[in-house]
């Protein structure tokens, strides 16, 4: 977007005519050599400014025209087109909450206008960006209504409602997504995790059986359905979809630790431990990959890389239970019974909070929950 002429200090008609014919033809070096020619005569000459950032906007120097803006914004915040351009920098170089305030100071274009549509697929994106999902989806909205033909806007607010928990929203803007691909795996994808966080597992098992059909080789397809498939205990079907993801990308940290776990459930340890060991080579931080490698090591008598194992589970998630109760049977068969009592406790602390947190959220009403039997206190035989 060109900005307007100035109302600042009138400024010679060849020189400035000359910048903006060179501008106009492309000419960029020439022109920003004319224009600061133009500035070197009337240093307080906003329009100068202006189209010198204009210059370095459109050559990518986002770092060196944000200030030339700013300069020209300071002499004449009132030309117009210049608050959005120096919005449009700022967002295009990563600087979304400086660009929101800018957008939100443009004179409001009339309503239905390209100029409103612009700014508010603006202010959607640049929310969306910064992970501000609830408010992105309120602009997207509004921007899919004005253009309902545009998938990738339709896609953002779709995962923008996801993110923010609206997921009869996601529902909706699906089936609008249908009308304009009616094998849009991404589509399917986002449709299955809305149905299962509403717990409607079924359905959304469908949902991404559709999306592999859909796009079979799209990023995460097979994971995302080997997962839900893994989260209802179908461990074999869910060993094929991770494989499938993995031959897809051989380095999926997820699709492994989860390939892992599955076939640790199906009693596969000899499959499981170097599939564990691949995914921890990746990402050392994958919890479950500790966790699963310490069970397998104390079925394996490996007493000592169980320890490790469960200790290094046990830093990154405090709050996982089933890692505190592993920590306590194996301290008490390594007879430290100090460590194994307190291991106990914590995992009946994290037990007790979870049922406190259920009571609150159904009103404090119904007995009380029965707490696990501690184990500390039980007599070894």
């Amino acid at each position: 977007m060109l900005v307007a002429q100035s109302a600042s200090a009138p400024i010679g008609n060849s020189a400035r005519g000359q910048a903006l014919a060179l501008e106009q033809q492309g000419r960029n070096a020439d022109a920003e050599t004319a224009w600061r020619a133009v500035l070197s005569a009337h240093p307080s000459s906003a329009e100068a400014y202006a189209h010198l950032g204009l210059l370095e906007a459109r050559q990518e120097n986002l770092k060196t025209a944000i200030p030339l803006y700013r300069k020209a914004l300071a002499l004449a915040p009132a030309m117009p087109g210049l608050r959005l351009n120096l919005g449009l920098a700022l967002f295009k170089n990563g600087d979304l909450k400086q660009a929101i305030q800018q957008f939100k100071l443009v004179k409001a274009p009339p309503p239905g206008s390209p100029a409103a549509q612009q700014i508010t697929i603006l202010m959607g994106m640049s929310h969306y960006g910064l992970s501000e999902f609830a408010d992105a989806s309120g602009y997207l909205k509004t921007a899919v209504s004005a253009d309902p033909k545009n998938l990738q806007l339709q896609l953002a607010l779709a995962h923008s409602c996801l993110w923010s928990k609206q997921y009869q929203c996601v529902l909706d803007t699906y089936h609008q997504i249908l009308t304009l691909n009616s094998e849009s795996a991404e589509a399917d994808m986002l449709a299955g995790e809305a149905l299962d966080e509403m717990k409607d597992h079924g359905a959304a098992i469908l949902q991404f059986r559709a999306a592999v059909k859909a796009g079979p080789n799209v990023p995460d397809v097979h994971f995302g359905l080997g997962y839900l498939l893994w989260a209802q205990r179908q461990y074999a079907e869910a060993v094929t979809e991770f494989q499938a993801e993995l031959a897809n990308n051989p380095k999926h940290a997820q699709a492994l630790v989860h390939l892992g776990d599955a076939e640790m459930q199906l009693q596969h340890p000899e499959l499981a431990v170097p599939i564990l060991l691949k995914a921890l080579a990746i990402d050392p931080r994958l919890e479950l990959a500790h966790l699963d490698l310490g069970i397998l090591y104390s079925d394996q008598d490996r007493r000592d890389d169980a320890l490790r194992e469960f200790l290094v589970a046990e830093k990154l998630d405090p709050g996982d239970v089933t890692v505190h109760w592993r920590l306590a049977r194996l301290y008490k068969t390594l007879g430290r019974r100090d460590a194994s009592k307190a291991e106990f406790d914590k995992a009946a602390s994290i037990h007790r909070a979870v049922d406190e947190d259920l009571l609150k959220k159904m009103g404090n009403g119904g007995a009380q929950p029965q707490t696990p039997a501690d184990e500390s206190n039980q007599t070894e035989k």
